[in-house]
């Protein structure tokens, strides 16, 4: 009886340790963005994303905190900001990918932008900036996403 736990022990032990598992985290450019936002908002929205590209490019943080969400002003320093700058191309236009509306945590729902850069011919895009935007224009997230 000894041996036959002693010999169960034994296989059980190396049962337990030759399983493999693994978990591997991908990202991916795809974000699930439900239903088109309309053309009027996408102008809307697309100014105000304009208008913070042009003061991250200037390194003006007064203009860029007047556009960011109250939510977030906490967070955004001037590291954050600078490496938020060195993730957007400024030399190369950007247009609209995709719209619509991302839902969060909080279940809250959220209209929001995926640029991509003039000229990327991918599908996906290689690049693409994604921008959610609190309903009354101010910007909550940006996430450049590049090849590198």
């Amino acid at each position: 009886m000894k041996k036959l736990f002693l010999i169960l022990s034994v296989l059980a032990f190396q049962l337990g340790f030759s399983q493999n598992s693994r978990i591997k985290v991908v990202e991916s450019k795809k974000i699930e963005l439900t239903s088109e936002l309309s053309k009027d908002k996408i102008e809307f929205y697309n100014k105000i994303f304009l208008k913070f590209v042009a003061a991250l490019k200037a390194s003006d943080k007064q203009t860029v905190n007047a556009l960011i969400s109250d939510q977030i002003k906490y967070f955004v320093t001037d590291n954050v900001i600078e490496k938020l700058s060195g993730g957007i191309s400024f030399e190369k236009k950007t247009e609209v990918y995709k719209s619509g509306y991302q839902k969060f945590g909080d279940n809250e729902i959220y209209p929001g932008i995926q640029y991509k850069y003039v000229g990327d011919k991918e599908n996906p895009p290689r690049d693409i900036i994604t921008v959610i935007f609190e309903n009354d224009g101010k910007i909550l997230g940006v996430k450049p996403e590049y090849s590198k």
